[in-house]
């Protein structure tokens, strides 16, 4: 397996709010997407939108499993200035900020959002993670 994550599927419970929501933050719905999935291009990896009971289908697994599945999504950005821009740009867009923008012990500066449907969001700073031109973190070797 060649280790690229292409596609992560969101399971949302309003697909038009949730594509709502995500393209006030700047997210390119592709013309692959129909009534029923949403598909929008980021940069190397893309996000699917899908309703959490076609999701839940789809993987065989029951819809009302309930509690936090353990992920969290990440966003890097240049500065720490950025991921409080990012933090109010995701409330005014819909989402919830968790945890505003602050120091972290690794050294770096992050916060948390939630989007629409609850699938929580860091938006971090990470000094010894420089982006590239596309913004993708670059990991050290």
């Amino acid at each position: 397996m060649r280790p690229v994550v292409s596609l992560v599927t969101l399971g949302v419970g309003d697909l038009a709010r949730a594509r709502a929501f995500y393209a006030a933050l700047g997210w390119r719905e592709s013309s692959q997407s129909t009534d029923d999935v949403a598909f929008l291009a980021g940069a190397g990896t893309h996000l699917g939108l899908w309703s959490r009971a076609s999701l839940a289908e789809d993987s065989e697994v029951h819809e009302d499993a309930g509690g936090w599945g353990g992920v969290t999504l990440a966003h890097n950005v240049e500065t720490p200035a950025h991921v409080d821009v990012v933090l109010a740009e995701a409330e005014a867009a819909g989402g919830t900020v968790l945890r505003r923008g602050a120091a972290t012990f690794w050294g770096g500066y992050n916060g948390v959002f939630a989007d629409p449907d609850g699938h929580r969001w860091e938006v971090a700073h990470n000094p010894d993670w420089p982006l590239d031109d596309e913004g993708r973190a670059q990991l050290p070797d």
